[in-house]
C-alpha cells in the first residue's frame, strides 16, 4: 500500500459476512466516541456493508472531532455526524436514539497526569450512556488490560478468567465494564463486551512502534516480550458482527489474533527486511499481558490479514515514509502508567 486513501479503502471493504451482519441489523446504527484511531474506518466499514446490502439505514458517527477533518471525511461518504461532548448531559440526551450502539468512547494515554478524567470517561460516562440508551443493543470496546499478566506458555487470558487490571487506567476499563454489567442487569440492556488488543494499523501499532525503532536503530526494550495483535480491518469486521452475541448480562468476548508474537522475533524479521541489526535493552519476563481468543475465532473464523502480511505492510510503510499518527502504544509499559 502506498497512500492513506488506499489503506482507508482496504480497511473500510466489507465482507459478505459483514454485509449480512449489516443487512440483520434492525434500524440504524449510532457510533459514541467515532473519531478516535479506530472509529472512522468502522463508521466507513459499516457504512460501506449497509450500502452493499441495499438498505436504507443511517450510520451516524459522534465524536467532539478534534482531530482536524475527520467530520468532513465521514460527511463525504454519507456518514451523518454529530458534535457533541458526551461528558454534557444536555448533549447527550439529545442525541438520536437509535436501537444499536457501539461505545468507543474512553481515556487512554495521558492517564497517569489526569487520573480524575480518565475515571470519568470509562466509568462515570458508561453509566450516562447506559442510562440514555437502555432500550438500545450496546457493543462496548473494551480491552485486554483488564488482565493480568500471564506466563507466556499458557496461551493467554480468557474470557471467564479472572480479572486483576494493573494502574488507574485498567482499573478503570474494568470500572467501565462493571458499569455497563451494572445497567445490564437493571434495564435488560443487551451487551457485548469486546476487550481488544492490540489493533493495528499502518499508522499506529505495535508493529509500527518495533518497525521504526529497528529502522532508526533505537533500543527495544524486550521486558514485555510477547503480545497479540490483529489488523484494524479484521478486529472492525468481527465488532460489527458481534452484535449477534449480545444479550443481557453481558456477553465478554477477547479480541485480538491468533498467535502469540515474539517481540525479539518480530524486531529480528524487520531488521532482516531493512537489512539492520536490531538494538535490544532487558531480557523478556516470563509473563506478558495476553489474551486467548480461541472463543472469537470459533464464532468467528480467524483473521483475513495474517501476521506476515501486516509485517509486509508495516515494512514497506516505513520504507516510504508513510503518514503514521504519531501515537506511540506504549505496550512495553509493565506498571500501567500510560
Amino acid at each position: 500500500m502506498e497512500t492513506v486513501e488506499q489503506l482507508e479503502n482496504v480497511m473500510s471493504f466489507p465482507t459478505t459476512e459483514v454485509v449480512n451482519a449489516m443487512s440483520e441489523l434492525e434500524g440504524d446504527l449510532l457510533i459514541l466516541g467515532v473519531g478516535g484511531k479506530m472509529g472512522p474506518t468502522l463508521a466507513k466499514l459499516a457504512k460501506r456493508a449497509i450500502d452493499n446490502s441495499n438498505q436504507n439505514k443511517k450510520v451516524i458517527g459522534v465524536s467532539r472531532f478534534s482531530t482536524r477533518g475527520t467530520n468532513e471525511e465521514l460527511k463525504k461518504v454519507g456518514i451523518e455526524t454529530i458534535i457533541c461532548d458526551l461528558l454534557e448531559d444536555d448533549q447527550l440526551f439529545k442525541l438520536p436514539d437509535t436501537p444499536n450502539v457501539i461505545f468507543m468512547a474512553g481515556q487512554k494515554f495521558g492517564s497517569s497526569d489526569n487520573e480524575s478524567l480518565t475515571w470519568v470517561m470509562n466509568t462515570y460516562l458508561p453509566g450516562r450512556v447506559a442510562q440514555k440508551y437502555k432500550n438500545s443493543k450496546i457493543i462496548v470496546f473494551s480491552t485486554g488490560n483488564v488482565y493480568p499478566f500471564t506466563m507466556i506458555a499458557n496461551g493467554g487470558s480468557r474470557e471467564l478468567g479472572p480479572v486483576d487490571p494493573i494502574g488507574e487506567y485498567a482499573q478503570s476499563c474494568l470500572g467501565r465494564e462493571r458499569i455497563f454489567e451494572h445497567f445490564s442487569n437493571q434495564f435488560d440492556i443487551p451487551i457485548t463486551i469486546v476487550r481488544l488488543n492490540y489493533a493495528i494499523d499502518l499508522r499506529y501499532g505495535i508493529l509500527l512502534d518495533v518497525a521504526q525503532k529497528v529502522a532508526n536503530q533505537h533500543p527495544i526494550d524486550l521486558t514485555m516480550g510477547n503480545v497479540n495483535v490483529i489488523w484494524q480491518g479484521d478486529a472492525n469486521a468481527i465488532v460489527l458482527r458481534t452484535f449477534s452475541l449480545c444479550q443481557s448480562p453481558p456477553v465478554i468476548l477477547n479480541l485480538s489474533g491468533p498467535e502469540t508474537v515474539s517481540i525479539r522475533h518480530l524486531a529480528n524479521h524487520f531488521g532482516e527486511i531493512f537489512n539492520v541489526l536490531p538494538i535490544f535493552e532487558l531480557e523478556e519476563s516470563e509473563t506478558s499481558l495476553l489474551t486467548n481468543t480461541s472463543r472469537c475465532q470459533k464464532i468467528f473464523g480467524y483473521p483475513q490479514v495474517n501476521l506476515d502480511q501486516m509485517v509486509e505492510w508495516v515494512a514497506h510503510w516505513v520504507k516510504i515514509n508513510g503518514m503514521t499518527l504519531n501515537k506511540p502504544t506504549k505496550f512495553e509499559i509493565r506498571n500501567g502508567r500510560f
